[in-house]
């Protein structure tokens, strides 16, 4: 097979040639379509966007541009910042095993990923970076839907940590004490008691944050927090919600 001009054409070839199961095969392709979003310096939809959305027409010789490692190294630690070390890593793992494959048919010159290594699974970048009063508020004033106001109001007014606010039931509230029942209680302010009713209306008990499929995940959580906090960050890419999560007080 010649050189072929479009990364698309290169993946069909990589993933065509490498002894994967069918599911392993969806999983290379979408982790190698996330990457093309990366080359041509725009960050990947999330959530139902990224299902709907078209890829970029990106030409294979852009791996072997000057900007690209730079380009690549910056993508990967904001996607680590949207959906933690380990994702990153694997699908860091995949494009590698991509351009090894494409260097090897002397498709590509160089190794546009020499400058970006692995991260600790431990890692969270940028996760202890708190957001300051003024993004905190500017936050909580996004317009966004009952579900994501609720959950970052709570939050951020309990100081819990994000995984035991994902974990709450509806049944595990005392909404007129402002406070979770049980030993080891979380109170809230204003915010979170006006929000709450509304947001249990009708209801007595399952997860408190839900989703079509039922609880609503860490990981789609933090992509939709990223999302929607685009337009405040400076870089354009969101923020993490850990920054939240550990953001101070008002």
């Amino acid at each position: 097979m010649s050189r072929p001009v479009e990364y698309a054409v290169a993946v069909d070839g990589f993933v065509a040639a490498a002894a994967l199961g069918a599911g392993s095969r969806r999983v290379y392709r979408i982790a190698l379509t996330t990457w093309a979003w990366a080359l041509v310096d725009k960050v990947p939809p999330v959530g139902e966007q990224r299902r709907n959305a078209l890829p970029p027409a990106v030409p294979l010789a852009l791996l072997d541009a000057p900007h690209t490692p730079g380009r690549l190294r910056d993508a990967f630690a904001a996607r680590a910042a949207v959906v933690g070390a380990r994702t990153a890593n694997r699908e860091l793992s995949v494009l590698a095993a991509a351009v090894n494959w494409w260097r090897g048919q002397g498709w590509l010159a160089g190794d546009p990923l020499a400058g970006v290594r692995r991260l600790p699974v431990s890692a969270a970048p940028a996760a202890g970076i708190r957001l300051d009063a003024a993004q905190v508020g500017a936050v909580l004033d996004l317009p966004v839907p009952l579900r994501e106001t609720t959950f970052w109001h709570l939050l951020h007014e309990t100081g819990a940590t994000i995984e035991r606010v994902l974990a709450l039931d509806v049944d595990d509230l005392d909404l007129p004490g402002r406070r979770t029942r049980g030993r080891g209680a979380l109170r809230w302010g204003d915010g979170s008691a006006g929000l709450l009713p509304l947001l249990t209306l009708g209801r007595v008990d399952g997860p408190l944050f839900t989703t079509a499929r039922g609880r609503l995940s860490y990981r789609r959580a933090a992509e939709v927090f990223t999302a929607a906090t685009r337009p405040l960050d400076p870089r354009g890419r969101g923020w993490t919600l850990r920054r939240l999560a550990a953001g101070e007080r008002r």
